[in-house]
């Protein structure tokens, strides 16, 4: 018996182990980019290199946002990103909902279809759209950046949100409908939030590719009073000397709102699984 619980015990503590360094092996660079964004130049260059700061200082933080347009461009990425969530939630719950609840020729065609345009990578699709936004009109604006990530982003979100409406038992609407509910409403009230968990699940997954693209707003966006974080960032470089304390500081602004969004939504996310996985 002690045998068996000392195997039981080993067991577990290798994974455990094993576990801890995998999180350690992801974390790292992130880690290190926190550490990184306290150094004053002397430390960032010091050999050997030092992982907490000697000389911690905010210095690099305070020239980041008054020296430069960081701010504009986080507020850039902000609106875009929030814009281009809701847009594409609006777009692909319509579309998964038309996908599951309708009949007619040829549904599940189409439904493999708007998948496999998302086999195509951005640079594939950024210069006709960038043709079609210099006809339109609309070149240089942030609608054309809206319009190019949601077209983007909408084929894997669609058929996300698809895979959850094809959960929610029919019975449950029709239950609606015959109490006196229209579609529009038994769809708010009913179909929404039983699809919660996809709702969220797209939210982050159309959060993130917004927050983090690069082709579609150098190729897009021309005014610097325009640009999103990682054009902007990405212009902070320059060739003769790269200041990496100030570069960190950047990353590590950028990375915190995604980690927050992620961490702010994660438990509806977990809960929404949760009830969905009991049927009946």
């Amino acid at each position: 018996m002690n045998r068996w619980r000392f195997k039981q015990l080993s067991n577990r503590s290798f994974l455990y182990v094993g576990a801890a360094l995998l999180a350690l092996m992801a974390a790292f660079p992130f880690l290190w980019m926190v550490s990184t964004s306290f150094k004053p130049p002397v430390e960032v260059f010091a050999q050997p290199p030092t992982f907490i700061p000697v000389d911690p200082t905010w210095d690099n933080f305070r020239r980041l946002f008054t020296a430069t347009n960081f701010l504009t461009y986080f507020w850039n990425s902000l609106i875009v990103s929030g814009m281009t969530v809701i847009l594409t939630m609006v777009v692909s719950a319509a579309g998964a909902y038309s996908l599951t609840r309708y009949r007619y020729l040829g549904r599940e065609k189409i439904a493999g279809l708007i998948l496999c345009t998302y086999m195509f990578a951005p640079i594939m699709v950024v210069i006709p759209f960038f043709i079609l936004a210099k006809k339109v009109g609309i070149e240089n604006t942030h609608f054309a950046l809206v319009l190019a990530f949601t077209s983007f982003c909408l084929p894997f979100t669609l058929w996300l949100m698809r895979a959850f409406f094809k959960t929610i038992p029919l019975q449950l609407e029709e239950a609606a409908l015959i109490d006196g509910a229209g579609r529009v409403r038994a769809l708010i009230y009913v179909v929404l939030p039983l699809a919660l968990p996809g709702i969220i699940a797209t939210s982050i997954f159309t959060f993130i590719l917004a927050w983090n693209d690069y082709i579609f707003t150098r190729i897009l966006i021309t005014s610097d009073e325009l640009k999103t974080l990682p054009v902007g960032v990405q212009d902070l470089f320059h060739s003769a000397l790269i200041d990496w304390g100030l570069i960190m500081a950047a990353g590590m602004m950028i990375t915190i709102p995604a980690l927050l969004f992620f961490v702010a939504v994660q438990r509806y996310l977990i809960r929404g699984w949760g009830a969905g996985a009991v049927k009946g």
